[in-house]
């Protein structure tokens, strides 16, 4: 008797569990990240030498023409919008460098008064 002897199969590689890994990875890195939304405006704030940063989630831009944006508000509206804030939460102020301190100074004037508000600057 003659028996027929067949090459042995090539063992498949376990892919599953590094599949498994990677996709725990994309999970662990999409959950421990924060999405920022893109700034409205192009905005080059001013330099000083200060060693703290701002440190406010929402953002009020102020272009050098003195144009207001907050979130999707612009102008009045952008200001109207800041009344929703949580008194508690500080405001962080995205002025440009070519803005003018005394028209920054009478924007700030129209904020809400109990609202802490940080101004973002370069190092």
């Amino acid at each position: 008797m003659q028996f027929r002897t067949e090459p042995p199969q090539p063992k498949a590689e376990a892919v599953v569990p590094m599949i498994n890994v990677v996709f725990l990875l994309l999970v662990f890195f999409m959950m421990t990240s924060q999405i920022a939304p893109p700034a409205p405006v192009d905005v080059t704030p001013p330099t000083a030498t200060l060693e703290a940063t701002a440190e406010g989630q929402a953002r009020l831009f102020i272009t050098g023409e003195g144009t207001v944006m907050f979130e999707e508000a612009e102008g009045d509206a952008a200001i109207e919008a800041l009344a929703a804030l949580a008194p508690d939460a500080p405001l962080t102020v995205a002025a440009d460098a070519a803005l003018p301190v005394v028209e920054l100074a009478r924007l700030l004037k129209r904020l809400p008064p109990d609202l802490p508000v940080e101004l973002l600057v370069q190092p």
